[in-house]
Formats: structure tokens, C-alpha cells, sequence
């Protein structure tokens, strides 16, 4: 079985330890291993999260139908195992209101040992996922179906919990639910009614207490207050509801073998693989998006690996699952509150499910006291805010209310699978027809020119109209075409480059103009304008019949440098004038060290999608880290490590080799060893020395380029010593302390130029892995990225 290994560079948790085979003479010796420490920030944060876990936990299972001693399973469960393995640190596992309408849909159908062992089966499902690293793909559903999914789970719950909080009990479905309501509320019970009242009350009430005793107040949860408060009016007035009843444990259900239709065992499964995945996956990125907040969290716990994270969740789910639990997956409140409470490693999730292990123990009798109508007030409460106004008004902003209003009612009607089934098919029915949407409309000036304008995406739906228009175009007319687009497929640039040659040579004249009426083919009037901001370029070459005649050009480099000014000024200058002077302001504070070869073909901005103030380069011949002491010209790698380690207080550092580099065709065909002066190159390029004995050394694992072997010794030898320089920057003080310190990465990278090709190395067997180009898909982490630099 292969195994299922994360990238370095999108694994957190990962050391930057040296393993003992990739360890040479250069090395420092490994720092000895810390004793196990919490942080009283950890501490701290757990009990909060605790607090807020278990009212929510029974509450869930109340929901469910399952016993109520299922969703503490879950809890600790995913406390524990999800927290250990999970790639999401700060990231909280449990019983979640997502799931309630599957697990009850799902108890409801085949029973609660067979819904258990659905569990495992969809961890076992979680795992397979994890390993074939699809997490990313995950997040592309589009967000109206994913909140439309939330919103429909959410309504379902509410009303369901509706009649229990006035007495009742509630039906199957939804729609019966709602029929049966009338006749609920003229039954209404006064106790159960009171005692959901006031958890309600409580439960709102609580986070708005002002001025500084609300401050403190505040500190303890809503959710543990108002139930406390509604236990206790119970027993006070003697009322007579009914309450948590935990069984024995030696009566607990464990799963049992499934139970019922393949088909439908399968769809159950389907069911709650997605539910599962996509929530905690989602629930990933909004802790990644309240950890950016935090400049006190160490690198490890600012970005979740996704894929790691499946691994955890579906590990989770095989475990709860076997015990008897309810399914797992990341619940977005308490990792908010894990985050607010200032949680700093996986150590406080962790111990949130020790907690929860020790109430269910040793707090039996005092949870027996809470009336099930409270829980389910709290739970229903719950289920109205998954119906989020902002969520509301951010697909209304982005014209997905459809998709939004369709999902909502299939979940609510039809059931979680099915309502994200019709979500999916309105959204990709939406794309359509916007993209098959194209307006084109023909006008005649009063001077006698023609205007022809299409507004969309010019796709092959639209070229017989596209055709039509321009036809009506007479012979040799003047013609301006306006494309006010993002998108011309091969069909639409073909039909109409082929009008345009048609039309040019029966005497008209076409002009091909973009957004807002600016002429594509207008020619330039001032030298160098053809390379506008963010097109791609080809050396600076601008083929123009206007350039001068070579015997009374300027000399090419003096003209190329003072044009690429001019458009720098003219073009560039007033789209990162602001950011460059808030940058001049706030000075430099970049988070990364990014050392590389001097080759001209390596563009550090280009390749990393990186703007001014992001990235603190060190270029030179080989990219090369000489040893702390060894002979060298200058100090000047070592000082821009040191200043970038402990004054710019960098939390990663790159070492980026690339394809076709000349210093180590160089190291290969004259070793700077050899006989002859020590020019300044060879000098230098003893600093490379070692990476040749590596080369050499048999002992030592061989780089890999994506699970193949390097082309040629060029590139054997450009591997290694990305791995080799990896190991002298450990060398350096400032870079030992800062690793001992976990606040700073080292990653390896290697850029193949005629691929135009990323991949980032895998320490564990030094393999370099290609990096795709969904591998950084920012919505993620809703990286809205600002600046004209980042185009």
C-alpha cells in the first residue's frame, strides 16, 4: 500500500530535524529533545472550550435520537484522536449540528449500531481521501450550496427542537413537523415552555451584559450558563421534566455489522462522508482565518494541511464510531472559541477532550439534572444562527440567491444529499448560462463609422450571432469592435479574426478595442507602451514598424533600460504608489527568506506570486549557505541570514535551486579544487564542495524530482545541493535557536525553467513534489490579495 506522505511545505507540524541518514560532517549536532510542556494558554483555553462542548454534546445527541451518552463518545473522540492527528490544529472535533439531520435521518432508518458502523465506513472513506490528497478539491463547491446546505440543516433542526421545548415530541420529517405545529402549541406544556424560555433568555442575554463586569462575566460560556440556570429554576420550583438519563456504560451500544439495502448503506455513507469532510474542511479555513489574526502563534498553527486533516477526521470517525459515537467533524464554535481563548497549540484541544472524558465519569449525577428542554432551546438556537444573514447578503452580492434558495429547500424537503445534489446542479446551470449570456449590438455613428460591441464571454454559443452582426457591417466601413469581456475561446478568436482579414481587404478598416473602448491595435506613442502592466512579455521585444533602424538605435541595453523605466513610471507606478508608500512608511516586514541562484531566468516574484514587502531575497552564483567560519570572499550570506533570523524575525526560510544551472555545470566540469589560479568564481565555488561529496557518497539518499530520477548529473547535482545548503543553514546560530525555538521552517524548493515548473521537497525520503496549481487555491484562507503587485 502506498503510502501517504503531505509535502513539507504544506505540512505545519512537521520539525525541520535533519533525518540521521541525510545528516553529514557539516551538520551541528541534533538539539536534545524538550519534556513534554502545556502552555497555561492551552490550559486555559481547553476548560473554556470544555465548558462550551458538553451542554452542546447532549444537546446533539438529543437531536439525533441517539443516547445521549454517543455524543460524549464523539466529543472525547474528537478531542483527542482528531486533535493528535488532525492537521488543523487549533481546529475543535465533536458531535456537530451539521450533522444532526443526517445521523437522525440515518438512526431513524437503519438503527443505531448500523449508523455506527456507517461512521466507521465514512472514516474508512475520510482516510482514503486524505491519501489521495483531495482536500482542496473539497472547498471548489460553490459557497451558496455549501451555506444553503447549513441554512436547510439548521431550519430542520429548529423546528424539530421546537416541539420539544414545548412539551412534544417531534416527527420524521420536516414537513410533518410544520403540519403538526399547531396542534403542538395548543398543547403546549408551561413547565417545559418556562425552563426553554429562560434558557433561551439566558443564552442571548448573557454576551450582552455591558461595562466591565460584563467583561468578565463574559468570560464564562453562554451555552454553560443558561443551561446551569435552567437546572437550577428546575430543581428550585420542583418541576417534574423530563431529564438526561446516561445509562450504565456496560449497556452502551457499540456498532454492529450494516444492516439494510447495499444501495442505500452506500448513499448513507456517501451522505455523511461529504457532510463530514466539507464541514470540517470549512471549519479549517475559518480557524486559519481567525489564527492570522494572532502575530503571537508560532508558524505551525497559523495553516492548516488539509489533507492531514481528513486523515485525522476520518480516523476520528472510525474510533467514535467503534465506540458507539456519534460522527465526527470540525464544529466552527468551539474552534472559535478555542482561537479567542488563545490556544496556541493541538495541546488545548487535546485536553478539552480529557475534560470531557473526566465529566462523564465522575459528573453522571450532575448531568442527570439538566430537563431536555433546555437542551433542546439550546440546540434550536443553535440551528437558527446556520441560517447566517451574512451569508444571505454575500450570495445576494455575488447573484447566487438561486443556488442559495434552491439547496436550502432541497435539504429542508428532500433530505442533506439530495438538496446538495439540486444545489450543485443550479450552480453549474448558473455558470452556463452566464457564460453562454453574450450581448453583441451593431451601431452606426453619425460620421459614418460602425461600432460593434459584445458584452460577456465570447464563446462558441455565440459566434453564429457574433457572425451575424459583422456581416452587417458594409465593405470597406470603418469598424470599431468592443470586447468587454474576460474570455474569448478558440472558436470566437477565430471567427473573428477571420471577418477581420475579410473585411480589411475589401477596403475597410477594423479596430479591435477592450473594456471601456481603449484600442487593442492603437499604436503606441511612446517607447516601450506595448508591454503594458501584468502581459506577458518575450525580453522586452516590441515588434513595431515604428521602432528605429538598427544602425541608428541606441545600444540595446541602455535602450531597453531607459524604456522599461519609462513604462515602469508611466504604466506601473501609480498602481503600487500607495501600497509602496505604506511600505516606506511601516518599513520592511517580510515573512519569509528566500535564497536562490543569481540566474536572470529566475524571476522570485514571478514564481512565488509575491509582491514588495513580502519576500527578503539573497541571490548569488549556486545559491549557495557557506558554513559559519569557512573561507570566503565576504560575510554577506551569513549577515543576511542573521539579520533576517533575528531582527526581520522571518518564519520560513527557502533555498531554491532551479534547472540549467551554470555553477553546478561548473562544480561538475572543473571542480574548484583543481589546479590553476583560484579565481574569484572558484573561490566562491569551493562553497559547493561538499554538495559534489554528496553527489559521490553512495550512503546518502539521492534526490527525486516527483518520484522520478533526475534527468541528467546537472540536475542530480542542482537537487543535492538544495538538500546540502538546507543542512548548512541549520549550522548558523541564529537559524539552530530559531528552529530550537519552532519559529522558523526551512523549505526546499527547486524550479525546473523550461517547465515553468514549482516543486517543494518532502524531507522524508528527498523528494521533490510537484506543486499544482490547486495545491494554493486562496479561497481557502480568503486571501483577498490587494495591490497591483500580486496581478
Amino acid at each position: 500500500m502506498t503510502a501517504c506522505v503531505p509535502t513539507r511545505a504544506s505540512d505545519p507540524d512537521r520539525t525541520d530535524e535533519p533525518t540521521a541518514t541525510a545528516r553529514t560532517a557539516h551538520s551541528p549536532p541534533p538539539a536534545p529533545r524538550r519534556r513534554f510542556r502545556i502552555a497555561g494558554a492551552d490550559l486555559s483555553a481547553s476548560i473554556a472550550v470544555f465548558l462550551i462542548a458538553l451542554p452542546l454534546s447532549l444537546g446533539i445527541a438529543l437531536a439525533t435520537g441517539a443516547p445521549l451518552e454517543a455524543g460524549l463518545v464523539a466529543a472525547a473522540v474528537g478531542g483527542l484522536l482528531a486533535g493528535l492527528l488532525g492537521g488543523a490544529p487549533l481546529q475543535v472535533s465533536g458531535p456537530a449540528a451539521g450533522l444532526t439531520v443526517v445521523t437522525a435521518e440515518l438512526i431513524q432508518r437503519y438503527g443505531w449500531r448500523t449508523t455506527c458502523a456507517i461512521t466507521v465506513m465514512a472514516g474508512l472513506a475520510q482516510l482514503g481521501l486524505g491519501c489521495l490528497r483531495v482536500a482542496r478539491t473539497a472547498l471548489a463547491v460553490s459557497p451558496a450550496v455549501v451555506h444553503g446546505m447549513l441554512a436547510g440543516i439548521g431550519i430542520t433542526i429548529a423546528v424539530a427542537q421546537l416541539h420539544i421545548v414545548l412539551g412534544g415530541t417531534p416527527e420524521s420529517a420536516v414537513l410533518d413537523n410544520l403540519a403538526a405545529l399547531p396542534a403542538q402549541l395548543a398543547d403546549a406544556q408551561p413547565a417545559a415552555y418556562g425552563v426553554s424560555a429562560l434558557t433561551l433568555a439566558v443564552l442571548f442575554s448573557w454576551p450582552r451584559i455591558p461595562g466591565r463586569a460584563g467583561r468578565l462575566l463574559r468570560k464564562v460560556p453562554a451555552a454553560l450558563v443558561a443551561v446551569t440556570s435552567a437546572t437550577a429554576a428546575t430543581a428550585l420550583f420542583g418541576l417534574r421534566l423530563p431529564a438526561v438519563d446516561l445509562p450504565s456504560w456496560s449497556s452502551h451500544a457499540l456498532a454492529g455489522l450494516p444492516d439494510g439495502p447495499v444501495l442505500g448503506i452506500a448513499a448513507a455513507v456517501l451522505t455523511t462522508t461529504l457532510v463530514c469532510s466539507v464541514q470540517s474542511l470549512l471549519g479549517a479555513v475559518a480557524v486559519d482565518k481567525l489564527a492570522a489574526s494572532r502575530p503571537d502563534l508560532p508558524p505551525a498553527a497559523r495553516r492548516s494541511n488539509l489533507n492531514k486533516e481528513l486523515l485525522g477526521q476520518g480516523a476520528a470517525n472510525i474510533v467514535s464510531g467503534s465506540l458507539g459515537g456519534l460522527p465526527v467533524a470540525g464544529v466552527a464554535v468551539r474552534s472559535a472559541a478555542n482561537v479567542n481563548a488563545g490556544a496556541v497549540s493541538r495541546n488545548s484541544t487535546m485536553l478539552h477532550g480529557v475534560w470531557v472524558v473526566a465529566a462523564t465519569l465522575l459528573l453522571v449525577p450532575v448531568l442527570e439534572l439538566i430537563p431536555l428542554a433546555s437542551l433542546a432551546a439550546l440546540v434550536m438556537a443553535v440551528g437558527i444562527q446556520m441560517v447566517s444573514l451574512h451569508h444571505i447578503r454575500t450570495v445576494t452580492r455575488h447573484r447566487e440567491v438561486l443556488v442559495y434558495v434552491v439547496t436550502t429547500l432541497g435539504v429542508v424537503v428532500f433530505g442533506v444529499l439530495q438538496g446538495v445534489g439540486l444545489g450543485v446542479a443550479v450552480a453549474v446551470a448558473v455558470a452556463l448560462h452566464r457564460l453562454a449570456r453574450t450581448r453583441i449590438t451593431h451601431e452606426e455613428d453619425a460620421r459614418g463609422g460602425h461600432h460593434v460591441r459584445v458584452r460577456g464571454q465570447l464563446t462558441f454559443l455565440a459566434v453564429p450571432r457574433l457572425s451575424r452582426v459583422l456581416h452587417q457591417v458594409p465593405h470597406g466601413a470603418q469598424c470599431v469592435v468592443e470586447l468587454d469581456g474576460s474570455f474569448m475561446d478558440h472558436a470566437a478568436y477565430e471567427a473573428l479574426q477571420d471577418w477581420e482579414k475579410t473585411h480589411t481587404a475589401q477596403g475597410g478598416q477594423v479596430e479591435l478595442a477592450g473594456r471601456g473602448g481603449q484600442r487593442i491595435a492603437e499604436p503606441a506613442s511612446a517607447s516601450h507602451s506595448c508591454c503594458r502592466p501584468w502581459t506577458p512579455w518575450r525580453n522586452h521585444h516590441c515588434d513595431r514598424p515604428s521602432d528605429p533602424a538598427p544602425e541608428t538605435a541606441p545600444p540595446r541595453g541602455g535602450h531597453h533600460l531607459a524604456s522599461g523605466i519609462s513604462a515602469f513610471q508611466r504604466n506601473t507606478a501609480p498602481l503600487v504608489r500607495e501600497e509602496l508608500a505604506r511600505l516606506a512608511k511601516e518599513g520592511q516586514q517580510p515573512t519569509q527568506l528566500f535564497l536562490t541562484c543569481a540566474d536572470s531566468r529566475l524571476v522570485t516574484s514571478m514564481i512565488t506570486s509575491s509582491g514588495p514587502g513580502d519576500l527578503f531575497v539573497v541571490r548569488n552564483v549556486g545559491n549557495l549557505v557557506p558554513l559559519p567560519g569557512a573561507e570566503s570572499g565576504d560575510d554577506s550570506v551569513a549577515a543576511a541570514i542573521e539579520y533576517a533570523v533575528d531582527v526581520l524575525k522571518v518564519q520560513s526560510i527557502t533555498v531554491c535551486g532551479h534547472s540549467g544551472c551554470g555553477a553546478m555545470q561548473a562544480l561538475l566540469s572543473t571542480p574548484p579544487a583543481g589546479t590553476g589560479a583560484l579565481t574569484p568564481l572558484k573561490r566562491w565555488l569551493r562553497h559547493g564542495t561538499p554538495s559534489l561529496a554528496r553527489l559521490a557518497d553512495q550512503g546518502l539518499p539521492g534526490a527525486r524530482l516527483a518520484g522520478r530520477e533526475p534527468a541528467d548529473a546537472v540536475e542530480r547535482l542542482s537537487l543535492g545541493n538544495v538538500v546540502q545548503q538546507l543542512e548548512h543553514l541549520r549550522a548558523h546560530e541564529s537559524v539552530a535557536a530559531a528552529l530550537a525555538q519552532g519559529r522558523l521552517e526551512l523549505h526546499g524548493m527547486y524550479f525546473h525553467v523550461g517547465e515553468a515548473q514549482a516543486y517543494l521537497l518532502e524531507e522524508s525520503d528527498l523528494v521533490f513534489g510537484q506543486v499544482a496549481a490547486a495545491s494554493f487555491d486562496e479561497s481557502e484562507v480568503g486571501g483577498e490579495v490587494t495591490g497591483a503587485t500580486r496581478s
